[in-house]
């Protein structure tokens, strides 16, 4: 998913050393941060990262695609939204939440954050079995 090249952050104390971070890092933190916006039902995966699930293994980069061109950074976020929001409100704060939280926790700033809608997900209709009336019969009358 991500190049095999460090992303150097800029260090406020030079002399001291510089700082590199793996893009999978990079990937993982814009993961979590669309996940955790509301309407936002999961991050489209591979067929791998979804036996890695099935495992116990959670994959936090799925559907994140960063691409590095020189100084500037670009990520694309693949998600599946919940049934009912509204998917320009939910892209747009998926937006604003990944490049602010990005610019929190490296200082890094992304030109761009492209977001794919790759479907909605209805919600899950339970069907509830009341103990007292297994069979659906009313007031007790057997057929």
């Amino acid at each position: 998913m991500a190049e095999s090249k460090s992303i150097v952050l800029a260090s406020q104390k030079p002399a001291l050393g510089q700082i590199e971070v793996a893009p999978e890092v990079i990937e993982i933190i814009v993961g979590i941060a669309a996940k955790q916006v509301e309407g936002v039902y999961s991050m489209r995966g591979s067929l791998a990262s979804s036996l890695n699930e099935l495992f116990g293994r959670k994959s936090r980069g799925k559907g994140i695609k960063l691409e590095q061109d020189g100084d500037t950074l670009s990520v694309e976020i693949y998600a599946f939204l919940d049934y009912g929001v509204s998917v320009p409100k939910v892209a747009l704060e998926i937006q604003e939440k990944v490049k602010q939280q990005l610019l929190f926790m490296t200082g890094l700033e992304l030109e761009t954050v492209d977001v794919y809608v790759q479907g909605v997900v209805p919600e899950k209709q339970t069907q509830s079995v009341d103990p007292d009336d297994l069979f659906g019969e009313e007031n007790g009358d057997n057929k």
